[in-house]
């Protein structure tokens, strides 16, 4: 892993180059962070937060919103993208400017220049909720990148291979985080381990999370 420090959003802050295709950007949302906090409370004034269940029934501990053209859903048909918010049959809230040009900048500091995302997940953590290693793969191309936003509260990010067995690298993601994966890395696992309790001055006792992607 090689880091250097750039001109951000954010004044000076460190871009850790992890793995081919991966890159973390630290810090790098730090000065919108209110904005972005602002934002995701009013998309979920119109798409608000729910805890889907997988195709097997199982509840997920993360509670989620989308934003954007698409918003990804899981229920007992399956993982998919639809245009319309299954809980009110409306489309999904436009996505926020804020978010937009967020992770635009973030994926071209990555070396991902031209990103136009069409959704944003957004995943609300408390305590004792995670995320189990998984892959982005519902997308229709595979060929743009995956801009994943750390609000609040600290976790511990785990980034496997391009198989389930493959070993994971540990990763503590703190407050304005941007953490980028694409072109050979854009399949490969990965997860957050259980959220631990805390405060934060931004988000209070909750971690948010803002996955861009091109769904289309």
């Amino acid at each position: 892993m090689t880091a250097d420090l750039f001109a951000g959003l954010a004044g000076e802050q460190t871009r850790e180059a992890f793995d081919e295709g991966v890159t973390i950007l630290r810090q790098y949302a730090v000065a919108q962070d209110e904005v972005l906090v602002r934002a995701i409370l009013a998309v979920a004034r119109s798409a608000p937060f729910r805890h889907m269940k997988t195709p097997g029934g199982h509840s997920m501990s993360v509670a989620m919103a989308c934003c954007g053209q698409v918003g990804w859903v899981t229920d007992e048909g399956g993982y998919r993208y639809q245009s319309q918010d299954p809980e009110t049959g409306r489309p999904w809230p436009a996505m926020p400017e804020s978010f937009v040009s967020l992770a635009r900048s973030a994926a071209e500091a990555a070396g991902f220049p031209g990103f136009a995302p069409d959704t944003c997940l957004i995943n609300r953590y408390q305590p004792g909720a995670r995320m189990g290693l998984h892959q982005d793969r519902n997308e229709k191309t595979f060929s743009s990148p995956i801009v994943s936003v750390s609000l609040g509260l600290p976790i511990v990010f785990q980034l496997g291979g391009l198989r389930r067995t493959d070993r994971t690298e540990r990763i503590l993601l703190e407050h304005g985080d941007v953490v980028v994966w694409g072109g050979p890395a854009r399949l490969r696992y990965h997860g957050v381990l259980t959220l631990k309790p805390g405060e934060h001055p931004v988000t209070g006792p909750v971690r948010f999370n803002l996955t861009f992607r091109r769904a289309g």
